[in-house]
């Protein structure tokens, strides 16, 4: 994947008969991904995308397709946006695509593993760090678990014990 771009969902299936389509929307909320109205699908630049939430989905549709056949292409494609439309974050907010990867690392500066994906559990949010084949999970609670943050650096200070 190109690093200025940000994968936000995917194409699932057709609704009705007008070139709609059902999206699987990966962000939180869902209808946050209504917000960008330029989607990469499957590779190719849709500019002026109209989508909306419906019940429990998102669904959009694209400038010059307008029935089922048109729509089929796009079927099973996952939908991307420029980095540069996410909203600017504060200096101790993050979104979860700069966090995978990074190296996490105890107070004695000790490496732990490297972000291999983050979930929400309701509290908060937690971190799958992963070294080898071993795996630990571990909350994102700026000041409490989480100490420090550097993205340029490419890493994140926890105070953590690995579970005996």
């Amino acid at each position: 994947m190109n690093s200025g771009l940000i994968t936000v969902g995917k194409v699932t299936g057709h609704f009705g008969v007008q070139g709609w389509v059902k999206v699987y929307s990966y962000t939180q909320p869902m209808e946050n991904i209504t917000a960008y109205h330029d989607w990469i699908v499957g590779g190719q630049l849709i500019k002026g995308i109209r989508a909306k939430k419906h019940g429990k989905t998102v669904i959009a549709c694209f400038d010059s397709v307008d029935n089922r056949e048109k729509a089929q292409k796009y079927l099973g494609k996952e939908i991307a946006i420029a980095a540069n439309q996410l909203a600017q974050l504060s200096d101790d907010e993050y979104y979860w695509h700069q966090l995978v990867g990074l190296a996490v690392f105890d107070q004695q500066q000790r490496l732990l593993g490297h972000v291999d994906s983050l979930f929400e559990t309701g509290a908060n949010d937690v971190m799958v760090v992963k070294l080898g084949n071993e795996e630990q999970l571990v909350p994102f609670v700026m000041g409490d678990v989480i100490k420090d943050v550097d993205l340029n650096a490419k890493s994140i200070v926890v105070e953590w014990h690995e579970a005996e």
